[in-house]
């Protein structure tokens, strides 16, 4: 199961699978079975299909496909959500498909890696997004999430836990981190608080004044 802050009782987020480097199959297996709802990118189809992973919806403008034959590709019972609009990402459309199903959360794997561009838009869609859906990215190293001020989080002493602004984040202030932040600004690009670690196995709290912060646990793990 999945474990995170996001997880309410008796509601469990859905599942997006985007198109960047797939992750490992423990990983993925371990979202698939706790997952009520799982939305697959076009991009992402063909890798999906021969894995034999059962999903919910398959999403994006299919302009790698012949319309005609993917009906034959998909199970019967799997929908087919065609959505055009070049203005967006297929990984926007998924999450606003979502937020329009009334889901309150979503795991999204296979969305970093190989492509920086498309990693680093999909870094900015967390922020974009998190006032109307809880999100966590996820991949086989990390777990990318968009916080508000008043964050609270059980951790254990030793993991690491970055915080990355994507703007101007004023007077940020960190609890049980091996280094603080008391009325701390941070902007990006020019500072950060990159493999901070918590001090002891409590809860770690962050608040701030404005702006659009990432926390990141990363491991270096195989």
């Amino acid at each position: 199961m999945s474990s995170h802050h996001i997880v309410r009782e008796g509601q469990e987020p859905a599942l997006i699978i985007a198109n960047g480097q797939a992750c490992s199959m423990d990983l993925l297996n371990q979202l698939l079975e706790w997952s009520p709802f799982i939305v697959v990118l076009d991009g992402a189809l063909s890798r999906v299909l021969e894995l034999g992973i059962k999903f919910d919806v398959a999403l994006g403008d299919f302009d790698g496909f012949n319309m005609e034959s993917l009906r034959d590709m998909i199970p019967p019972d799997t929908r087919i959500e065609f959505t055009p609009d070049q203005n967006k990402t297929d990984l926007e459309k998924g999450i606003e498909y979502l937020i329009k199903k009334g889901m309150a959360a979503v795991n999204i794997i296979w969305a970093t890696g190989k492509r920086s561009d498309h990693y680093l838009n999909n870094i900015g869609i967390l922020a974009r997004y998190h006032k109307q859906i809880n999100m966590v990215m996820l991949d086989d190293h990390s777990k990318i999430y968009a916080i508000d001020s008043g964050f609270k989080k059980h951790k254990n002493k030793g993991e690491n836990f970055s915080l990355l602004p994507l703007n101007e984040v004023k007077n940020i202030v960190t609890t049980n981190l091996d280094w603080n932040l008391t009325n701390t600004d941070l902007k990006f690009p020019y500072s950060t608080s990159s493999s901070n670690k918590v001090s002891t196995t409590d809860f770690i709290s962050i608040s701030f004044d404005s702006g659009f912060l990432l926390a990141m646990e990363c491991n270096d793990l195989d």
